[in-house]
């Protein structure tokens, strides 16, 4: 991250400077502690409790001094209210103006108690953060758990903020009531979609949610997508003008997620039937699904560098690469070659443009509708999910043109290579290389005799919108190398050097997607097998019951985005999800002589739909607790999440295969054995690190 101690002393207010909690003096006696336990002058315990009583300390003038200044502006707003008062009662309208300018006025003072709050937050966070790292304790459990339920917390109105919540609801109605020129009979609290149209609340509804961690919906499936960065509303500039915006750019890149996600589910219903056509045993299906993800793991990678020069020419080849891939699968049935169709699913796996199409919302897509364009690369995401297995189940024909034969199992290739071909020639006709591409290749143009390279902020990949170069020059973060402020700052160079960055939290949370990943895909790639052994449902059977299964992705996170994050804090939504993912796979093993349709479609939903949850909510996590230095370059966190869930994928669709010797008979529960233990290991480890993921 940003060095804070210079962020902190650049961006606080001169006239409030002695009421920020003092980082750069904690920050020394952090040093200094470390050294005296090492030299043998302090023990342990002694330096806890003087840490604890000069944080205690810190943490009581800031906020004794906030609960000053929300007496005085909710001291101006009472007079404020006096004065609306009279002139609605002697109907002067020519006053009210002059009203509502002086609300105004108390907004943006609130607007900056808001932000003296989030600095302070942030600096408490970071030096319990270093406190722990320095010393290798889990000092910040200790701290939050016994200050933050204390009945005279002090941790409470920082994080909190039930007073400034208070006074922006008085100035939002009062405004609210005057937006007409007059008095209006209309309350916010009676009428919660209206939405008052003022510069001022905006910025306090946006440094409010920011400070609660409240989230709406689209910034929920912005998180979910790894591409909104945590403080993106409080930002007041972009990198991004309207004038190099190119909408149908961006609607190309979520048509490639949408295809991608169709061609990845597609085969999922049919690929039991297509590996026992070709000689092989039904649990080959492992195989067949798992190999696409296999070359994703390796060309997520490629595709994350390659968008630091381009996104037209990694879009190109991606489409190329799966039209060849399809092509190969609907061949492998007349060749009668399983090597050629797993050839051309790893042909699928190494066209996966996902890194490009999430760094192209990052970098190219105005501030403005940036939410927009997150939510409907989820929704493009969810929608070619329940698209893939129901366009399967309509494939239920066979016939043959010359050599060539056309069925359920080969016409998902035929039918995906066409899509690819008409989207590589949309491509090629409407895509617009976003201009800083443009204007790098022209000054890299000029300049090769002299040996620069590309610009630094393009190398990083423009994928953090809020830091500006001022900022970026300031450095990185000194947790992370204080020794040497000029690399401080960089983005990762590695996947190792990304590995380094990462906090115990955030290898939790990536051990969570990880689990949740497996877990659906155990469901979804063996869910052919199983319901044929058990049930003997037909392809269209299966089709519809994956597709039911897909479409319940976007209410799910509808309901999670917009009410219960509301309502519960993300650790709390986080612990309840794993554990009902845990009751759902935990309730769909198999006991004793029968196995009915009721308890296999019960508890499928269960994990199914409760991984969905946990994925929103361990994404919008990670993306707060996850290092800024991995939200650009080629090695960032959407790169490490996609890795994870690639790793998942791969290691489960193995599982399936591996079970299979074991017999059909054997297959759920060998392979549901895994998720259990997966599961189980990850709801420890959250518990061990809970009162860090705030």
């Amino acid at each position: 991250m940003v060095n804070f101690g210079k962020v902190l002393a650049s961006d606080q207010l001169e006239e409030w400077k002695e009421y920020y909690i003092n980082y750069k003096m904690m920050k020394k006696k952090v040093k200094q502690y470390v050294q005296q336990t090492q030299d043998g002058g302090r023990n342990h315990e002694q330096v806890l409790k003087e840490f604890s009583r000069m944080l205690d300390e810190q943490i009581e003038k800031v906020v004794l001094f906030l609960l000053t200044q929300q007496g005085h502006l909710a001291s101006r707003l009472e007079k404020l209210g006096q004065q609306r008062a009279i002139l609605t009662e002697h109907s002067d309208i020519s006053q009210v103006s002059q009203v509502r300018e002086a609300y105004r006025q108390v907004g943006l003072d609130l607007v900056k108690l808001l932000r003296f709050v989030d600095m302070n937050a942030t600096g408490i966070r970071k030096i319990l953060k270093k406190f722990d790292k320095r010393f290798g304790y889990r000092f910040t459990d200790y701290y939050v758990s016994t200050r933050a339920n204390h009945p005279y917390s002090q941790l409470q109105p920082i994080f909190k903020q039930v007073g400034i919540v208070a006074v922006a609801g008085a100035l939002t109605r009062n405004l609210a009531s005057l937006q007409d020129h007059q008095g209006s009979f209309i309350s916010i609290y009676d009428h919660p979609s209206i939405t008052l149209k003022d510069p001022v609340i905006e910025q306090i509804n946006n440094s409010v949610q920011k400070l609660t961690h409240s989230t709406t919906f689209l910034t929920f499936l912005g998180q979910h997508a790894m591409i909104i960065p945590e403080d993106v509303q409080t930002s007041s500039e972009d990198l991004v003008d309207d004038q190099s915006y190119h909408f149908m750019s961006l609607m190309l890149n979520l048509v490639n997620t949408f295809l991608y996600m169709v061609n990845t589910y597609i085969i999922v219903p049919t690929a039991d039937d297509y590996s026992v056509s070709l000689g092989a045993a039904a649990t080959v299906c492992g195989v067949i699904i798992g190999s696409m993800a296999v070359a994703q793991v390796f060309s997520s990678v490629y595709f994350s560098a390659w968008s630091n020069r381009s996104y037209f020419r990694p879009l190109v080849f991606s489409s190329i690469m799966l039209f060849s891939g399809n092509v190969l699968y609907a061949l492998a049935y007349d060749l009668n070659s399983l090597t050629v169709l797993i050839l051309g699913r790893l042909l699928c796996g190494l066209g996966s443009a996902r890194a490009v199409n999430r760094r192209y919302i990052s970098d190219c897509v105005p501030l403005k509708i940036r939410l927009k364009a997150s939510a409907g690369f989820v929704s493009a995401s969810a929608l070619g999910m329940a698209c893939g297995p129901a366009l399967a189940g309509l494939l239920q024909t066979e016939f043959k043109i010359y050599a060539v034969t056309f069925n359920q199992n080969t016409l998902p290739g035929w039918i995906m290579s066409l899509a690819w071909v008409g989207n590589l020639i949309w491509l090629w006709i409407s895509f617009k290389e976003p201009d800083h591409f443009a204007k790098e290749n022209a000054v890299n143009t000029q300049s090769s005799d002299s040996g620069h390279g590309r610009n630094d902020n393009l190398e990083g990949g423009l994928a953090q919108p809020l830091l500006t170069e001022a900022k970026e020059r300031q450095g990185e973060n000194a947790d992370n190398n204080e020794n040497d402020p000029k690399e401080s700052h960089k983005a990762a160079t590695s996947i190792a050097a990304a590995y380094r960055l990462l906090t115990p939290s955030v290898k939790v949370q990536l051990l969570i997607y990880f689990m949740l990943k497996f877990a659906m895909e155990i469901l979804l790639s063996e869910s052919s097998v199983v319901t044929t052994f058990y049930f003997n449902w037909s392809t269209s059977t299966v089709a519809i019951f994956l597709a039911v299964l897909g479409l319940t992705v976007l209410p799910v996170n509808v309901i999670v985005g917009s009410y219960i994050t509301n309502l519960f804090q993300d650790r709390q939504i986080l612990v309840a999800s794993e554990i009902m993912v845990l009751i759902g796979i935990a309730s769909s093993f198999h006991f004793g002589s029968s196995y009915c349709v009721a308890q296999y479609v019960v508890s499928a939903l269960i994990t199914f739909v409760f991984a969905e949850v946990l994925e929103g909510v361990n994404l919008s996590l990670l993306s707060r607790v996850m290092s800024s230095r991995l939200s650009r370059g080629t090695y960032n966190g959407g790169l490490l999440s996609t890795e994870a869930g690639t790793l998942a994928r791969v290691a489960a669709d193995m599982t399936i295969t591996a079970a299979g010797y074991l017999g059909q008979s054997q297959l759920l529960n060998a392979t549901l054995l895994p998720s259990l233990v997966i599961c189980v290991a990850s709801i420890a480890a959250t518990f061990g690190t809970y009162n860090t993921l705030y």
